[in-house]
């Protein structure tokens, strides 16, 4: 009797009017929402920011500033120290037409190294011999070759009867397997092969 009783006054709160709690649960829902479409904005246009940072605290190493007029157009630069302990800077500007750096205190990073002595007479002497070779084909003058020393004509002639001879064991290993093919072909005897009997396992 008492398990009937506790049954029955369960199912009676299971069925109970909740539609309370759904209204108001749709009502959060409805507010979430809303909340979501007015609050939910893009970055402020237009903007700037600038900040510093270091390795470890009160060391400075590289700073940032920008700052954009909400059109696409923007304005910045940044700077840093180099391994060199040198402070290198990029100022940019961006538009339509794309990305444009301008490089601060980088002389010394493109500045050409001056030649040394040695490099500047064989620098002298290949301009010479450039010259003179220039000078001599403009008028026309065939170019003699050099002529080949007695040790480059025999290596010649031992590397051209090294290939003779490879060539003719070339011709002779082909032939002999040709005739092997010739005489196989004439002792064997034809398979009559029904292809329609052929079975697959």
């Amino acid at each position: 009797m008492k398990i009937l009783i506790v049954f029955l006054a369960l199912a009676s709160l299971s069925s109970g009017d909740v539609s309370h709690i759904l209204h108001e649960q749709s009502a959060l829902t409805d507010d979430y929402e809303a909340a979501i479409t007015t609050t939910t904005q893009g970055p402020p246009n237009p903007y700037s920011f600038q900040y510093s940072a270091g390795r470890f605290p009160g060391h400075v190493d590289r700073v940032q500033s920008e700052a954009g007029d909400g059109t696409g157009r923007v304005k910045g630069s940044f700077s840093y120290i180099d391994p060199k302990f040198k402070v290198r800077t990029i100022e940019y500007t961006v538009d339509e037409n794309g990305f444009h750096p301008s490089l601060i205190n980088y002389d010394d990073v493109f500045k050409q190294p001056k030649d040394s002595e040695a490099v500047r007479r064989a620098k002298e002497r290949h301009r010479i011999l450039y010259d003179k070779i220039a000078a001599r084909n403009s008028q026309g003058i065939p170019v003699q070759l050099p002529k080949e020393t007695a040790s480059v004509e025999r290596a010649k002639n031992r590397h051209f009867d090294l290939y003779q001879k490879i060539a003719a064991e070339h011709a002779a290993i082909a032939a002999e397997r040709e005739t092997k093919r010739l005489a196989f072909e004439a002792t064997s005897v034809a398979n009559d092969v029904n292809e329609s009997e052929v079975y697959f396992q």
